[in-house]
């Protein structure tokens, strides 16, 4: 079964937009088949020329990396090699959603956990459902952050506002995801808010703001802090610090 769902439909303006829906098990988790099939989709789009696109989910948008398989590879010795495996792949989704010559929306419901974050902070525009809720989770499981925590995230809140909420792990509901500007609105129909957005937006105009923002200048540090990230989550992964705490949340989460 694929874990990712592509369409093109037609908006209400009549401009054609590109519609990814997420549904791999395991509610989503960032795992290397679901990581190559959205780099796919986006390849798909790509080639379809259409310029607004929509990257939605079922009842949760994604628990990130999959927590279990990553305590697996550490009890075998492979966890930097299963890494390799994930967070690069992660990373380059974010870079490429931030580039990109297109208005990628995200519609998110339930869970955004760890490195999925990235699918939200590399969007152009965000709606959530009224239980949707985002958390870092890095510091309960011993692993250094991923998909633009540190290198995206302090760009559109600040840095106190993503150190704190990193440190503390706390879990931001939709309503505060609102107001740090996260996701544009909050609606109990995300999805069909997320297209009303695109349908409104002017491309042309929304392009050349997305291109003033994310400026190859602002691309080039983007990218080497994502390649930061990546580096430090290689070296913790293989702790017996991190494979402890992995241990111990697998525990209270079973």
């Amino acid at each position: 079964m694929s874990g990712v769902a592509c369409e093109q439909m037609i908006l209400p303006g009549l401009e054609p937009c590109f519609r990814i829906k997420m549904n791999a098990p395991r509610s989503n988790a960032l795992e290397p088949g679901l990581l190559s099939e959205l780099r796919g989709a986006f390849d798909a789009i790509e080639r379809s020329g259409v310029t607004k696109v929509l990257l939605s989910s079922g009842r949760n948008f994604s628990t990130g990396g999959d927590v279990g398989r990553f305590y697996e590879a550490a009890q075998n010795g492979n966890a930097e090699q299963y890494a390799k495996s994930v967070v690069p792949a992660l990373q380059d989704l974010v870079l490429r959603m931030l580039s990109m010559p297109v208005i990628i929306a995200v519609s998110i419901r339930g869970a955004v956990t760890g490195g999925a974050a990235g699918l939200v902070f590399g969007s152009d525009l965000a709606t959530a459902a009224p239980d949707a809720f985002m958390q870092p989770y890095y510091s309960a499981v011993g692993f250094a952050p991923d998909g633009g925590w540190t290198a995206v995230l302090p760009k559109l809140i600040g840095t106190g506002h993503a150190r704190g909420w990193l440190m503390s792990n706390h879990r931001y509901n939709a309503a505060k995801l609102h107001e740090l500007g996260l996701v544009q609105a909050v609606d109990s129909d995300p999805d069909a808010q997320a297209l009303t957005l695109l349908d409104q937006l002017d491309v042309g105009s929304a392009l050349a703001t997305k291109s003033l923002l994310w400026n190859a200048r602002t691309l080039a540090e983007v990218q080497q802090g994502l390649g930061a990230e990546t580096s430090a989550f290689e070296n913790l992964i293989g702790r017996q610090e991190t494979l402890s705490r992995m241990e111990g949340f697998l525990q209270t989460a079973g």
